[in-house]
C-alpha cells in the first residue's frame, strides 16, 4: 500500500512539474522569450492617435481589406472604399466605429478591427540647458521630471526655477511654469504635469 502511494505521489509531482514547464514555455513564447522587451508600445484604450502612428486595419473574411496604414501629417488615413478618414484625435475604438459605418454601405454586417502596430506620434521636445536637448519619441505617458531625465538632466548653469512647458492647443499657445527645485523638495507637485504630444520643455 505504501509503495502504491509513493508511486502515486511521484506521478502527481512529475505531472505538476511538466505543467509548470509547459506554461512557462508558453508565456515565454508569447512574450518574445526570456528578458524580451516589447518593441511596439501598446497604448491604453484612452490613447488618441496622431501623425506617423502605424495601424493595422482588417475586415473579417476579406484579405484585400487588411492592410497597414500610416496616419498622415494632416491626421488622415486612406482606406479602400471609404477614402480619407480622420484618425488624429480619435481613439482606436472611435476610428473602428467610423470605418464600420462607412464600410457597411458596401459590406453588410461588416466586422472591422483596428490595432496600433507602432506608436510614433508621441514626441516631446526638450530644449535649452539640458545635457541632451532634442526630440524624444516616447512610448508611454511622460511627465516633466521624466522628460528632463530622458534629456540627461539640467546643466550646472540652468535656471531650474524658470522652466516652462509650451503647448499648442487649437492653434493657441499655452505656457505652464515648472520650478524644478520645488518639485525636487516635494513642493507643488502638481507642476509635474503629464506632457502631451508635441509639448516643448524649455530650460533657460
Amino acid at each position: 500500500m505504501r509503495c502504491d502511494m509513493r508511486v502515486f505521489l511521484r506521478t502527481r509531482a512529475f505531472t505538476l512539474i511538466a505543467c509548470v514547464f509547459v506554461m512557462s514555455s508558453f508565456i515565454s513564447c508569447i512574450s518574445g522569450g526570456p528578458g524580451a522587451t516589447p518593441t511596439v508600445p501598446v497604448p491604453d484604450s484612452g490613447y488618441t492617435l496622431g501623425p506617423e502612428d502605424v495601424l493595422l486595419i482588417s475586415v473579417w473574411k476579406d484579405e484585400h481589406l487588411t492592410r497597414e496604414v500610416v496616419v498622415r501629417p494632416d491626421g488622415m488615413i486612406s482606406f479602400p472604399l471609404v477614402g480619407d478618414v480622420q484618425a488624429e484625435g480619435r481613439t482606436v475604438e472611435e476610428l473602428r466605429i467610423e470605418l464600420a459605418k462607412r464600410l457597411i454601405k458596401y459590406i453588410p454586417a461588416v466586422n472591422v478591427t483596428v490595432a496600433v502596430m507602432k506608436v510614433l506620434s508621441y514626441k516631446v521636445y526638450i530644449v535649452g540647458r539640458v545635457t541632451k536637448p532634442g526630440e524624444y519619441l516616447v512610448g508611454h505617458y511622460t511627465d516633466v521630471l521624466q522628460a528632463l531625465s530622458l534629456a540627461g538632466g539640467l546643466t550646472p548653469f540652468a535656471a531650474e526655477n524658470d522652466i516652462k512647458i509650451v503647448r499648442r492647443v487649437m492653434g493657441q499657445q499655452q505656457t505652464f511654469p515648472f520650478r524644478y527645485s520645488d518639485v525636487r523638495k516635494g513642493i507643488d507637485l502638481e507642476q509635474n504635469i503629464l506632457l502631451q504630444r508635441g509639448d516643448v520643455v524649455m530650460v533657460p
